[in-house]
């Protein structure tokens, strides 16, 4: 007889107070939206042209090479930087541009006039904060309305420049605040929590000495944070630690994972783009095992006993999780160096994933919750980018993919992810499989937001 399996919500381990809890939250924070798109509105589309002399195809093909150039190093996928540079060649007189966009490398070639001219630019040397990718949508957006070619060029040049609202040293503040929140998410005690936020400290330190790394190393700062952090975690089991080691582990390597790079992936894969979405499913998939061989090797070199883990009483009771959301999402636009203003437009965001997510979980299971969870924030976070003052999508959209993250994790149970596994390696198994749910609600979230005209990109 074939064994029959109950439905998700009969063996769901998220508690009827969570679930209540995340119904109030979604439905305020709806309420909140409505009133601020209606107040805020969007953007008016004005005329912000420069007047200087008529710009050349030169111009025009300089700016779309730096312009595209800034775009992918922003990490926006291919698709969205060539609807965006058609849509700047369109509006200074050249419809007839041809566009090839790879993580790598950019040409651009017109023969309006009668004369073929390319550009081509390597691209993805760097990676622009938060605040650079705000800046450089606006400029994008107001020369898709017909900014001089030069003037905006000066203004990415600039962009590129700008310095970090916030220090090094604070910075690292909010990074730890960011770890210590996904640690409470995660369900750790106030203990645990103190001991994931001086975990965050290192990782953090390790992060910011890796800014001054050459591309060609950052590996090494993925596999050395990783080290440091397993190598103290599994010392402190050694030594009878039993309580907190999935939120002690988790938490400060959480934002290592590559999950925008991952889900672009998927995006550009199921849009055609396959040798970009390919190249970056490689990249994202060596950064994985590189976080792999990171958690392994300390377990191995160390050895980790059998454990008995104990329960623990989590921080702040049934709030915490919701605390914790809140203290990551501070932290994080402090970390990362998001505008000050945009604060509170991540905030929504990450409340609308977070309890989509405990929703999901608790009528679809953990391991799947990530997905609702993303295909509820993607029209969210689409609709924030149309308001005045709203980050663009993408800059939401990576605090809330590593909100869903440990948020699968902490639905799905501490005892199961290491059950009969001291390593971790089960949890980032299970990581692996949450973020591959992430990226197909963000592909369905970003097809819907299309379909109901909340994009202003659209899919070439």
């Amino acid at each position: 007889m074939i064994p029959s399996t109950p439905p998700a919500s009969l063996s769901a381990s998220v508690p009827l107070t969570s679930a209540i809890i995340a119904f109030v939250v979604l439905i305020l924070v709806g309420l909140l939206l409505r009133e601020l798109t209606t107040v805020a509105g969007s953007p008016p589309e004005t005329d912000d042209t420069v007047i200087l002399r008529p710009a050349t195809q030169e111009d025009v093909l300089r700016l779309m090479s730096i312009a595209g150039d800034a775009l992918i190093e922003a990490g926006f996928d291919v698709s969205d930087v060539q609807s965006d540079l058609r849509a700047i060649a369109t509006a200074h007189g050249l419809p007839d541009v041809q566009i090839i966009a790879m993580p790598t490398a950019l040409v651009v070639s017109s023969t309006s006039g009668g004369t073929l001219r390319t550009s081509a630019v390597a691209t993805g040397a760097v990676q622009l904060r938060l605040h650079q990718i705000e800046a450089l949508d606006d400029v994008v957006a107001r020369t898709r309305l017909g900014l001089d070619p030069r003037a905006a060029l000066k203004e990415i040049r600039a962009i590129r420049q700008a310095p970090p609202p916030f220090p090094p040293a604070v910075q690292l503040l909010g990074g730890v605040l960011a770890t210590m929140g996904l640690a409470v998410l995660l369900g750790s005690s106030g203990r645990g929590t103190l001991l994931a936020g001086g975990l965050g400290v290192f990782t953090g330190a390790v992060q910011l000495l890796g800014l001054r790394v050459p591309l060609r190393y950052q590996a090494l700062v993925t596999v050395s944070a990783a080290t440091g952090v397993s190598l103290a975690v599994f010392l402190l089991a050694r030594s009878g630690w039993t309580a907190d080691i999935v939120p002690s582990l988790i938490a400060p390597l959480v934002t290592l994972l590559p999950g925008a790079l991952l889900t672009t992936a998927v995006i550009e894969l199921a849009s055609g783009q396959m040798i970009s979405g390919a190249g970056r499913l490689a990249a994202g998939a060596t950064q994985l095992l590189l976080l792999a061989l990171g958690i392994v090797g300390p377990a191995l070199l160390v050895g980790i006993p059998a454990l008995e883990l104990t329960s623990t009483r989590p921080a702040f009771g049934t709030l915490g999780p919701w605390l914790g959301v809140a203290a990551f999402g501070i932290g994080i636009v402090v970390n990362r160096c998001a505008r000050p203003r945009s604060m509170g437009w991540i905030l929504i965001v990450l409340y609308v994933a977070y309890g989509a997510q405990v929703l999901g979980g608790l009528f679809i299971g953990g391991l799947l919750s990530a997905f609702v969870g993303a295909l509820a924030m993607t029209p969210v976070a689409d609709l924030v980018a149309r308001q005045r003052g709203g980050p663009p999508a993408i800059v939401s959209f990576t605090p809330a993919f590593w909100i869903l993250v440990p948020g699968a994790l902490g639905l799905m149970g501490v005892a199961t992810l290491l059950s009969g596994d001291g390593t971790g390696t089960g949890s980032l198994l299970t990581a692996v499989i949450t973020m591959i749910g992430i990226a197909l609600g963000v592909l369905v979230g970003r097809a819907l937001s299309t379909l109901i005209g909340l994009r202003r990109r659209v899919w070439s």
